[in-house]
């Protein structure tokens, strides 16, 4: 028989390469932009399309999954995501890379549903199931925390194209291991699908999104962001509708009704949103404010990656005992002392910044590993794809609301407190970004240069410290709220057979 854990090696390298994608550009990014002259707005949709897409893709095809079987789905995501990983590394212009990240994207959808849904129906026993749901998680925040310091590696030898290229090996020797090892669950041929639904959805989150960046800039179109927003809202009423009217939903909101399900998804949604938000930040402020190039500022992330690797199965061994609504108050609050901390931090010893930085780590990678447990465990097998989805796109949700919200955020501040020195003209398009800024400084003589340079560098401070103070009260708020419900005596240990 198949070892259960050979099934866990494989399904995690597909979903170390997804979670990676989510961040490797990060270091990446300002050499990119300024190789495709990319504008602020392309470098934030560089980032986002990938979420973004994926969010709205992922519940058609975590019920795909439940119709067809979940191995065919994550077999075909490798190749899709293989084919766009080429498109992606020789990308030419912003626009083309944009859209490949999106392709990516498909790809990523296909595989991230399958990949816990896998691990649901090879693990049958509570603790084995807890236990490899945390390494899941694990292996889902810390690969996302190391992306940044993958990037900065290739980038340090190579063009930045390799940092997609490098997902071709993995998923050719993926997609064997996956045709030898993996079980092929039979799946549900009664179940009803519908890719419509799908593409409603997802236009439904690129609107709302797109209007929350829009409103958030300097100077919005409000034209424009009221337009996406009405858009964003139609096709979300559209897609509510479609449902109600389907034999079988893409997404059962009854599952909602159970709190540990709907708990587990809050937490997986905001969880998301301070690690990868305040990543997306602190990693250009390495880089554009601090002068550290991307392998440096990729080593200096390390500890976040670190840290939440070890918090999955260390979690996951002593979840059952101390009880899931309890163990997630633990994890946001210690979510919360990083990021509170890391405001806080200023001028502190490398020591002590990656000693938050791995606090940091840990209460997030706890956190999702144990939100991903008190999702699976709280949905009845025949909907593995379903609870799988909504729990992938709480993730892909957070991200990208993190990186629009902190990074919409961050750009605001740095336009309203640039105050270019006396004497330069730089144009106008240095408030867009830091980095409009120090392209133009190198067409100055050097005295002025170092001025422009040092301006935009204190008002970028500024913009990163209120994205980091925003998402500590987020998270905060959230552990309070947590804390009052599981020492209330409202929570309780996870049952033994597996339902909330």
């Amino acid at each position: 028989m198949t070892s259960r854990w050979m099934v866990l090696a494989i399904v995690s390298s597909a979903l170390f390469m997804v979670s990676i994608d989510m961040t490797v550009l990060h270091t990446a990014l300002p050499r990119v932009v300024h190789d495709l002259d990319a504008t602020n707005s392309q470098k934030l949709w560089m980032i986002n399309a990938y979420s973004l897409v994926m969010a709205g893709l992922l519940p058609g095809f975590g019920t795909l999954g439940d119709r067809i079987g979940h191995r065919r789905v994550f077999m075909w995501g490798l190749v899709v995501f293989g084919l766009a990983s080429l498109a992606a590394a020789f990308a030419p212009s912003a626009t083309l890379l944009i859209a490949a990240r999106s392709l990516l994207a498909v790809g990523a959808a296909m595989m991230m549903p399958a990949t816990i849904s896998l691990l649901r129906l090879t693990f049958l026993q509570d603790r084995e199931r807890a236990i490899a749901i945390g390494i899941w998680g694990s292996i889902a925040s810390g690969a996302a925390a190391i992306g940044p310091l993958i990037g900065g590696a290739l980038l340090a030898h190579f063009w930045w194209g390799s940092v997609f290229l490098i997902n071709v090996p993995v998923v050719l020797a993926t997609l064997v291991l996956t045709r030898l090892y993996v079980p092929d669950h039979p799946g549900n041929p009664e179940r009803h699908w519908d890719l419509w639904t799908s593409a409603l959805v997802t236009v439904a989150l690129v609107g709302l999104i797109y209007a929350l960046k829009e409103a958030m800039k300097p100077d919005p179109d409000l034209v424009q962001a009221l337009a996406a927003a009405g858009i964003g809202v139609l096709f979300g009423w559209l897609f509510h509708r479609r449902q109600k009217g389907l034999p079988s939903p893409l997404i059962d909101f009854a599952l909602f009704r159970n709190a540990r399900f709907a708990t587990g998804t809050v937490a997986a949604l905001i969880a998301s949103l301070a690690l990868m938000g305040v990543e997306f930040v602190f990693s250009q402020q390495l880089q554009l404010s601090r002068g550290y190039t991307p392998l440096q500022a990729g080593l200096f992330l390390l500890p976040i990656a670190i840290a939440a690797i070890l918090a999955g199965p260390t979690v996951g061994a002593v979840l059952m005992r101390v009880g899931v609504e309890r163990m997630l108050a633990a994890m946001m609050a210690l979510t919360g002392l990083g990021l509170g901390l890391l405001t806080l931090s200023g001028d502190m010893s490398l020591v002590w910044q990656a000693t938050i930085l791995a606090i940091l780590g840990f209460g997030a990678g706890g956190t999702m590993s144990v939100a991903s447990t008190a999702i699976m465990i709280s949905a009845p097998e025949d909907r593995a794809g379903m609870a799988g989805s909504v729990e992938s796109v709480a993730y892909e949700l957070g991200g990208t609301l993190g990186v629009a919200i902190l990074g919409s955020l961050l750009a605001a501040i740095y336009s309203l407190s640039l105050v270019p020195p006396a004497g330069i003209q730089a144009g106008p398009l240095v408030r867009d970004s830091i980095d409009q800024a120090l392209l133009a400084a190198e067409s100055l003589p050097p005295d002025a240069a170092a001025r422009l340079t040092e301006a935009a560098r204190t008002a970028f401070d500024q913009g990163a410290l209120a994205s980091y103070g925003l998402a500590t009260v987020l998270v905060a708020a959230l552990a309070l709220a947590m804390a009052i419900r599981a020492w209330n005596g409202k929570a309780r240990p996870a049952a033994a057979s597996g339902k909330a």
